[in-house]
């Protein structure tokens, strides 16, 4: 095997295991082994007869934890007779490594999504795509789609340690930090969708996310930001 594929081989190895303990993170069910495979079972596993890393075969799909609909699934409204159903469901990411990613490709990648029914999918690419091709996401709602750069998940930023914990809060949690401080949403501090962790986490407009810093005079404390 040559140095350029070794060396791409190890990259798309860090950019798989980075992206896997992104959606176990959010609360996707994926194994300790699926998230943490070496880089000679990546090799093995996904890598073509010249060694080069396969991106195609890359691609994987991850149901919802019990936790995580929970933590999705809306507040029942009074009086109302009807079960609140979660508002997250499997995921579906894939990797592309197309030299440019214009509409065509985000159109075949929602397409795939609809038909196998997915909540949401992450597309992972190695070319920076197109403005227009990314004005079609808002369009495909309910279904959910994101676009990561594979220089993004490079590194695991949630590792970093000037990253303090971001944790996403239920409806419910969210109802009581409002009611406990007296608090309209608007009045928090807001974080933006497009903020590295808010995407790390995969985090909606109007959702609540508790932030716990360390501090050298109270050991840890927490601050919420309300995504905008």
């Amino acid at each position: 095997m040559g140095e350029d594929a070794n060396r791409e081989l190890s990259r798309m190895w860090r950019i798989l295991r980075n992206t896997k303990q992104m959606c176990a993170d959010r609360g996707y069910l994926l194994t300790e082994d699926e998230i943490n495979i070496s880089l000679s079972d990546f090799a093995s596993q996904y890598g073509d007869e010249n060694g080069s890393p396969s991106r195609a075969k890359m691609a994987f799909t991850a149901a919802p934890s019990e936790a995580m609909q929970a933590r999705y699934t809306p507040i029942a409204r009074p009086g109302a007779t009807d079960i609140p159903q979660a508002e997250i469901g499997t995921i579906h990411v894939e990797f592309s490594g197309d030299a440019s990613v214009g509409i065509k490709q985000l159109k075949q990648f929602a397409q795939l999504l609809d038909e196998k029914n997915f909540y949401t999918g992450i597309f992972v690419t190695a070319a920076k795509p197109t403005a227009s091709a990314l004005k079609i996401i808002p369009s495909l709602l309910p279904t959910i789609m994101e676009v990561f750069n594979e220089d993004d998940l490079l590194v695991n930023i949630s590792k970093h340690e000037l990253v303090p914990k971001h944790i996403l809060l239920s409806p419910e949690e969210k109802r009581y930090l409002l009611t406990r401080y007296r608090l309209k949403e608007t009045q928090l501090p807001r974080i933006k969708i497009d903020d590295p962790m808010a995407r790390y986490l995969g985090l909606r407009r109007a959702q609540v996310v508790k932030i716990i810093r360390k501090s050298e005079t109270a050991g840890r404390y927490a601050s919420y930001r309300w995504a905008i």
